[in-house]
């Protein structure tokens, strides 16, 4: 089942709405709640067979009522076993206070646990759900067992950490292995959460898929080519330069050339059957100088832009990666507005006193603008959704795309790639050593490439993403920008 669903994430509280209609559909709730604790229990002898003692961590909801039954199904198995509670367990309700009677072993409360050597932790305390900070105790077990460095299996998420968006409520276990069940949530793949995981495990514990994707917005999965691969058709025999796109780069002036090279030998790479560097007059010896496959077209202002752009067979632009700052880079943008634009680091920046200038220059009809901000510029562009601590990363990346009518690539190591009409893709692929200078001009050269090849806006950039993590998988530790280019490989 897991499988079948691929890629799909659910929110916290699409994920409730599955097994609330799950009861209603006639499957017997605790039998869900039964097999999350044995794959949680399988888990845990199958990673870690010589533990000396599980402590099982088991909290007031259903959380906990699945950590009973892993504490059931390892005592009877044979394995050591000790059992925590946090609050009352006389409180507990419905299948969680079910799980709590028909496991014979004492409980303890949550305070008296002292890790020591040979444990295994199983937090059981906190779901995906999770909207307020750790209590105190919570917070003192979790610094005790991250000082201990004691092994955590974490049942759905581990506790303190939001499955919206990744964020740490307060403190948070860091698990190495999560367990969770029939679909993973957006905070098995943002950060912090990503790295709080560890690896995760998707148990299928019974719930249909047409339950599941009938609760489920669909509009949020993991950036996969499933999303976008069929939309690039395989290279044919009879195809030549001019049906795989013409790319156009416009580089900066003398001595700033190097960041619009990166991303036009990108886009090369990438499958653009031309690529051209844009360049003032001051700046063309300096580039031909670096340039063989790449051609270069003097463009020196808006006029001499416009006049370029009566060919209509130039249809798609990388703007920005190395430009310059001001009003020639604006009035650049305004040119472009009825194109396919990649508009990134000095495009970007070059909007931040007035945002809705370059949002209305691509307001109408379908997005063929592709925002590609960092931390810091996306807060330029956007400071009030930046500053809005009730959105995760999703949430902010959407509302983005929405406003400025764009595909948005909010950059970092998770990058979300959003759409206007709402779909969200977060990126899994890429290795840290992808933060290096002349990373993100390469990334600009790839969407660039694949906009000129036909694909739409956002899945251009999601695909791009995607390649662009793959380069640097291929590239290894160490990598520079020009190690990238020449790994940069069509799909």
């Amino acid at each position: 089942m897991a499988e079948k669903l691929g890629d799909l994430l659910l929110t916290p509280a699409e994920m409730a709405a599955v097994d609330a209609a799950a009861a209603e559909s006639g499957i017997a709730s605790f039998g869900l709640m039964w097999s999350a604790g044995a794959a949680v229990a399988g888990a845990a002898l199958r990673l870690y067979p010589g533990a000396l003692r599980f402590a099982v961590l088991c909290g007031p909801g259903n959380n906990g009522g699945d950590g009973y039954v892993a504490a059931r199904r390892l005592a009877e198995s044979g394995a050591g076993v000790a059992v925590f509670h946090l609050g009352d367990p006389a409180r507990l309700h419905g299948d969680a206070a079910r799980a709590k009677a028909e496991c014979a072993l004492a409980s303890q409360p949550l305070d008296v646990y002292i890790p020591r050597p040979g444990d295994v932790v199983v937090d059981a305390l906190f779901g995906a759900g999770l909207g307020r900070d750790v209590p105190p105790q919570v917070r003192s077990v979790i610094e005790q067992v991250t000082g201990a460095a004691v092994p955590v299996i974490s049942v759905d998420l581990p506790s303190g950490l939001d499955g919206r968006s990744g964020e740490v409520l307060g403190a948070a276990f860091k698990a190495a292995h999560t367990v969770t069940f029939m679909t993973r949530k957006p905070g098995h793949l943002l950060m912090p959460g990503r790295e709080l995981c560890g690896s995760v495990e998707v148990a299928d514990i019974g719930i249909p898929a047409r339950i599941i994707k009938a609760h489920s917005s669909g509009m949020i999965a993991e950036n996969t080519p499933a999303k976008w691969a069929h939309l690039l058709s395989s290279a044919k025999l009879e195809t030549h330069k001019y049906k795989r796109g013409h790319l156009a780069v416009f580089s900066g002036g003398a001595g700033k050339t190097g960041a619009a090279r990166m991303s036009a030998m990108a886009g090369l790479k990438a499958g653009a059957g031309l690529v051209t560097i844009a360049a003032p007059s001051d700046a063309m010896a300096e580039n031909s100088g670096h340039l063989t496959a790449v051609m270069l077209h003097v463009v020196d202002d808006g006029v001499a832009l416009r006049d370029w752009l009566a060919d209509e067979r130039l249809q798609t632009f990388v703007l920005g990666p190395g430009f310059g700052i001001g009003a020639k880079t604006r009035d650049f943008t305004a040119a472009l507005s009825g194109r396919h634009l990649v508009l990134d680091a000095d495009g970007i920046t070059s909007f931040k006193d007035d945002p809705r200038e370059v949002f209305n220059l691509f307001a109408e009809g379908e997005p063929h603008l592709v925002l590609t901000p960092h931390e810091g510029e996306f807060a330029r562009l956007f400071p009030d959704i930046a500053a809005d601590k009730r959105l995760s990363k999703v949430d902010k990346a959407r509302a983005a795309a929405l406003r400025a009518n764009a595909a948005i690539v909010y950059k970092g190591a998770d990058t979300v790639i959003a759409s206007p009409d709402g779909r969200a893709l977060i990126n899994t692929n890429a290795p840290a050593w992808l933060a290096t200078a002349g990373s993100g001009d390469v990334l600009s050269g790839v969407i660039g490439a694949l906009l000129a090849q036909g694909l739409p806006a956002f899945e251009a950039a999601a695909f791009g993403v995607y390649l662009h993590g793959e380069a640097g998988q291929r590239a290894g530790k160490g990598l520079t920008a020009e190690d990238l280019v020449a790994h940069v490989q069509p799909f």
